[in-house]
């Protein structure tokens, strides 16, 4: 039987250890991983990140199957873990690295974000324009170790959301 073949989606909504737990609640996401993207500093650290100083986002990675789930049902739960209108900060967190961004993949990815927030900015939810980043998809450096799956390791944690 035949592997099916999974893609990546790239979301930053603030804190990414809730936004990672929520993907991981989703049917067809096949993994997870928190990480920095968007920035200009080579491998950084949660500290490095934090300065503010990188340009990087706390950012998740999601691996899915698309035969389960589309990237434009993605988008819908991306669109609703967070304030799209709030810039570099969600909720009590602030800086940069807290942005609100799609980072797609390819044309598709792109068109389909593009789509989607255009919509979300057209349907009166929100009083403010959406501040959402839609930018291509760069380096994707990996988050250390205790924040992968946080919600398991500190007894359902999930940060603000």
């Amino acid at each position: 039987m035949p592997k099916t073949k999974t893609q990546l989606a790239t979301f930053a909504a603030g804190c990414f250890w809730g936004i990672e737990y929520k993907f991981n609640q989703v049917k067809g996401v096949v993994n997870t991983t928190v990480g920095y993207t968007g920035g200009h500093f080579k491998n950084p650290s949660y500290k490095d990140v934090c300065s503010d100083e990188t340009g990087h986002a706390e950012a998740v990675q999601v691996e899915y199957d698309p035969k389960q789930v589309t990237y434009e049902q993605l988008l819908d739960v991306f669109w609703s873990l967070h304030d799209p209108t709030q810039l570099n900060r969600q909720g009590p967190d602030f800086g940069s690295q807290y942005r609100s961004a799609v980072f797609y993949h390819d044309e598709e990815q792109k068109k389909a974000a593009i789509k989607s927030k255009e919509k979300l900015g057209k349907s009166g939810k929100y009083k403010k324009p959406i501040v959402t980043e839609i930018v291509p998809a760069s380096t994707f450096y990996k988050a250390e170790e205790y924040h992968q799956k946080y919600w398991l390791k500190n007894k359902n944690y999930v940060c603000h959301i």
